[in-house]
Formats: C-alpha cells, structure tokens, sequence
C-alpha cells in the first residue's frame, strides 16, 4: 500500500464551489503559563473526523459502502506528513417517530470500537422527506471529545439524501449550530446522495456556513470497491497480528482492553474480506499503530517505546501467562512477541503493495477515479488539513 496510513473514514467528503475558510484555533497564550491544551513540540498533529449519517431506508447502499470503506478512508486520512493521530467519530441519524432520532459513537482512536458501532447501524425508517438533520449536526459539534490540541483539523462529514427539518421550534438549527462549529474550530462539509432537489440547497448553505465544502455522489456513494486475490492472506495475516497483544494493568484497566478485544472478535467475525484486508494494511502503518495496539500493551510499553519495566510491574498485574513464568522468561515472551510483531507487519506491508498496485491497475483499465467518492474524499482533506499543517501527497488509498 502507498506509504500512508490513512485513517478513516467511511462514507465521504465533501466538495463543491463553497468558500473553504481554515479552522485553526487562534488563542493568546501567556508565556509564563501555557496551557494544557496548546500544542507542544514533537506532539503527533490530530485528525478528529465524525461522519454525520443518515440512516434511514433510502441509505441502505451507503451504508453498505461505509462499512467496506471505512478502513482505506482512515488509511488516506493518516497518510499525511507528518503521521497524525487519527480519531473517528459517528452520528447515525433519522427522525422523530423511528427507533431512534440519533444514535453516537464518541471519537476514539479504537477504530475498532468505533467500527463495531458502525455494523449496527441498518438503514430503516424515515419516508416522509425530511430528517433531523439539526438534532445529528448539534450532537456532532457537543456531544464529541473534540481534541483541545491547537492546530488539530476537525472535521465534520454531513451524508444523506434528504434536507432538514426546519419545524422543529424546540431544537437549534444549522445556523446556530454551524456558528459555534467554526467558535470551535470544526469544518462541516456536506455530501448528499442522490439527486432530491429540494436538498440541494439546505446542504450547499450548510457547507457554506461550515466552511466547508458540497460534493455530490450517487446513492449509494460511488466509492472504488474491488476484491484482489490478496484479501484473504492479508486478513489472516492481520489476525495474527491482533494475537501479539499481550495487555497488563489493574482490573479495571484489563477490563477496558478487554472490551478492545471483544470489539476485534466482532470486527474479524462480522466485516467484508475487502475491509479485513484494508484493515490489516492500516493496522500495521504508523497511522493504525494507535487502533491495533491500544493501551498497557506489553510489547509497546517494553520493548518499543521503553515506557515499562517488567520487574517494575506488580505480578497480579501481568497477564496470567506470564505470571507463571521466571522472570527471565517473561522478558524473553515478551521479545519473542516483539519480533513476531515486526515479522507480521512487513508481511503484511508487503502484501498490501501489491493489493494496492493490483487496485490502481484496475482504476485505470475502467478509466480512473477522478470521480469517486475516495479521490473527492482526499482532495477535501488534502486542502483542509493543509491548514493544519498536514501535507497530503499520495492520492486515495482504495
């Protein structure tokens, strides 16, 4: 695969002839008390995105696409230099009267996690035109942990096909919304799917406000999706490397990566052989190394970053595997583990050259992309995180 690493991303960008306008936080900062929030030398730059979707009947095909894509869209949006932390966040929506008028996934760099939710969102209800696009839009911009980082490039994806409900009188609406938005720094692009005419309009004005930009894409989004012979060693592959983590810590911090776990052993049992494939490509970039580990990981803390001493951690809190062993033969499970890691992810680096050389040979025999939901997706971010400081370079990972 391209030397990127994208990070999310799922469904898409938007883009059209809106004012693009940076959102960078302009603060005073005193220099004899810098606050926490302030960027600081050597900080990894962050990459908060939350894809606004709606979830209503119409948008069964989308949401198909996004759960085959979201892997490769948060592959190109890690690809960046210099590598960002990714993060990604959801707001499924509908209206009032259907199961739920939003539903939310907070932002997390546990992709994982974050996917698992993705998998339960199943397009149902709506069918009587407008939806509560203000209730999703006003939970994306405050109900998310939005980074306090200084220069982080916050986003905000608004997907559907149908316009807002404007007669709602106890809600806010896209206007109040979109102006505490840019009081935050985030940008609010917009995709529509489909052709409504009457949604046109609401969704360019809502870009506009947002800064952002309008693209529009066919219903079921228009994403490059190819199956390559690659696949299913690469997701196997990826599963071997999900099995060199080894995680420690108090009960209530095992309990956290136990969830992690769990989340995995959904994502493995429940998603597409493509997005498996993607996965592992992420996972073993720089960009996914945050979403394949997680915290109090043995290997990481150890034997990479050096942050941890196994004769420094308390025997009930070492995993029940090691607490059995010598602890000369903790260390060396503990290595072994390591160099297993490393072996796997140039396997996988590999592979995912080729996967990707095979994807591209296929985008040009069918006449490129330039149209695609993932080339439209990129140049969005390429131009926005640039104000953050982020240099984007090589193109959509498919």
């Amino acid at each position: 695969m391209k030397t990127r690493i994208m990070a999310t991303a799922l469904f898409a960008a938007t883009i059209a002839t809106v004012v693009f306008f940076p959102q960078i936080k302009a603060k005073n900062i005193d220099p004899v008390h810098i606050p926490q929030h302030v960027t600081i030398a050597n900080e990894r730059p962050k990459v908060d995105v939350v894809f606004v979707l709606d979830t209503t009947g119409s948008m069964s095909g989308l949401i198909q696409t996004a759960k085959e894509k979201i892997w490769s869209i948060a592959t190109t949006m890690a690809s960046a230099q210099p590598t960002p932390e990714i993060r990604i966040g959801l707001v499924g929506y509908r209206d009032r009267g259907d199961a739920y008028v939003t539903r939310i996934a907070d932002l997390s760099g546990d992709l994982d996690s974050v996917y698992a939710t993705l998998m339960d969102f199943q397009a149902d209800g709506g069918g009587d035109g407008p939806e509560s696009v203000n209730k999703a839009l006003h939970d994306a911009v405050h109900q998310m942990s939005w980074s306090q980082q200084t220069s982080a490039y916050q986003v905000v994806f608004l997907v559907g096909d149908a316009p807002p409900h404007m007669d709602y009188q106890d809600e806010a609406q896209y206007p109040e919304i979109l102006a505490a938005a840019h009081d935050k720094g985030i940008v609010v692009n917009t995709i529509q799917c489909g052709e409504l005419g009457a949604t046109v309009a609401p969704w360019t004005m809502i870009a506009d406000l947002g800064h952002g930009e309008y693209l529009q894409v066919e219903q079921a989004g228009g994403a490059v999706a190819y199956s390559t012979p690659f696949d299913e060693e690469l997701a196997a592959l990826s599963a071997r490397l999900d099995g060199t983590r080894l995680y420690y810590g108090t009960d209530d911090e095992k309990e956290v990566m136990k969830a992690k776990v769990a989340a995995t052993e959904r994502v493995r049992a429940s998603a597409p052989v493509a997005a498996l494939a993607s996965r592992g490509a992420f996972n073993a970039s720089e960009g996914g190394r945050r979403n394949m580990v997680g915290d109090k990981d043995l290997v990481e803390d150890i034997v990479v970053s050096g942050v941890a001493s196994l004769d420094e951690i308390e025997e009930e809190h070492l995993p029940a595997t090691l607490q059995a062993m010598a602890p000369a033969e903790r260390q060396a499970a503990v290595e072994e583990l390591a160099q297993n890691r490393d072996e796997l992810k140039r396997q996988i680096s590999d592979l995912a050259d080729q996967r990707s050389s095979f994807i591209a040979g296929k985008v040009e025999a069918d006449g490129g992309a330039d149209d695609s939901l993932d080339q439209q997706l990129y140049e969005v971010v390429r131009k926005q995180a640039g104000a953050a400081g982020l240099t984007y370079s090589d193109g959509p990972e498919y």
